[in-house]
């Protein structure tokens, strides 16, 4: 195994994502950013996490696999999600994910009002979107179905929120707010030797105790070294094959990536996911 030099894990690789908001001894960490991201507009006072994979109508309907999905107190679905890459149809997959917990819904009674429970997407990006929708200085994005003439929310029960984490620039002295300090968390928390004073809020004491890698089981080490080693290589391969591929057009460029990432032992399914291409196409790379 390689040796890991850093003190506390990624937030950016899936162990360290799920280990910190997915498990339920953990559920206040995810809470609290919940409410620091939503600060005031919507206040969750508890969870309860629900099955993270979901299968279509049928066989041969795509499944869909969330990082984090969770149900509020009033009934209300969470589907909270880290992105390290960017993909064409991003916002056809966060969409897409998004139907799972509308259809969960559906009772099956006869009398059934076709009344819903109101669904969250929550999109953490390690990347900047670019998209022309979007305040480009803005970090935090809530898109809503509204009416184009009036810009009045049409539907207040489907919310996607985007967040650009690649973008936060703050550093430990400039952190103001909870949502800063949890901005700074998510894409720094690995750097960092010691905990910082402006991260001295009660909540914190647990990210800690439970990020900090010294204390991991063999096992968990184990995992964690997989989990990084599968960020890094598809962050390098993605990051390299844009280099080489950029030069002979777009579509030369996902087929680079998907040379690396199937060198790189990918599922096809996964690397149909971050560049679009079918699994038929890459299967004859």
């Amino acid at each position: 195994m390689a040796t890991i030099e850093e003190r506390y894990i990624s937030l950016l690789t899936d162990f360290g994502f799920k280990r910190i908001f997915g498990t339920a001894p953990n559920k206040e960490l995810l809470i609290n950013f919940l409410n620091s991201l939503f600060d005031g507009k919507q206040v969750i006072k508890d969870v309860k996490y629900l099955n993270t994979e979901h299968f279509g109508d049928n066989a041969s309907a795509r499944k869909a696999i969330f990082d984090v999905y969770c149900e509020g107190e009033n009934d209300e679905k969470f589907i909270v999600e880290m992105q390290n890459a960017y993909q064409d149809f991003f916002k056809d997959r966060s969409l897409f994910y998004s139907t799972f917990p509308i259809r969960e819904q559906a009772k099956k009674s006869a009398d059934w009002d076709f009344k819903l429970s109101r669904v969250y997407t929550v999109a953490l990006l390690n990347f900047d979107m670019k998209e022309d929708a979007f305040d480009k200085k803005e970090i935090t994005h809530t898109v809503k179905l509204c009416d184009i003439k009036t810009n009045k929310v049409f539907y207040k029960k489907l919310d996607f929120i985007y967040v650009e984490i690649a973008k936060f620039k703050k550093k430990e002295d400039e952190l103001e707010t909870l949502y800063d300090k949890w901005l700074f968390v998510l894409k720094n928390l690995y750097k960092l030797e010691s905990r910082p004073k402006a991260l001295r809020d009660k909540v914190f004491d647990r990210l800690f105790k439970e990020a900090e890698i010294a204390k991991f089981t063999p096992e968990e080490l184990r995992e964690y070294e997989d989990s990084l080693k599968a960020y890094r290589d598809i962050k390098n391969s993605i990051d390299s094959a844009r280099r080489e591929g950029r030069a002979e057009g777009h579509v030369e460029e996902k087929k680079v990536i998907a040379r690396k990432m199937k060198s790189k032992g990918f599922s096809a399914s996964d690397i149909s996911e971050m560049t679009g291409l079918t699994e038929e196409e890459i299967r004859t790379l």
